[in-house]
C-alpha cells in the first residue's frame, strides 16, 4: 500500500516563505499526476498546483506567481515553494497523487 507523507508546514509572518514536501513510501509506483491541495475551516478542499510525469504544471490563481511546484519523479517526491505567503492561506495542506492517494495533511498558518 502506498503512503504519501507530508513535511514543511508550520506558522510563518505575512510575506514569509515556506517549502513543504511529500513522499511516496510503499511499494514502488510512479504516478502521473501529484500535486497539494488545501483545506481552511469551514471551506471545501481546493487545487493548488499539480505536476505530471511529463512536468505540465496546474497552478490556482490564488496562488499563481506566488507558488512553485516542483517534482523529482525518480523519489517519488514533490515540492512546493511557497513564497509572499499571505493569511489568506492559511490552510490545511494535503498532498494528493492520482488514484486517489491522499497525505494526512500538514497545518500551514500565516500570521498578520
Amino acid at each position: 500500500q502506498v503512503q504519501l507523507v507530508e513535511s514543511g508546514g508550520g506558522l510563518v509572518q505575512a510575506g514569509g516563505s515556506l517549502r513543504l514536501s511529500c513522499g511516496a513510501s510503499g511499494r514502488s509506483f510512479r504516478f502521473d499526476v501529484m500535486g497539494w491541495y488545501r483545506q481552511a475551516p469551514g471551506v471545501e478542499r481546493h487545487l493548488v498546483a499539480t505536476i505530471t510525469s511529463t512536468n505540465q504544471i496546474n497552478v490556482a490563481d490564488s496562488v499563481k506567481g506566488r507558488f512553485t511546484i516542483s517534482r523529482d519523479s525518480v523519489k517519488n517526491t514533490i515540492f512546493l515553494q511557497m513564497d509572499s505567503l499571505k493569511p489568506e492561506d492559511t490552510a490545511v495542506y494535503y498532498c494528493y497523487a492520482s488514484g486517489p492517494v491522499w497525505g494526512q495533511g500538514t497545518q500551514v498558518t500565516v500570521s498578520s
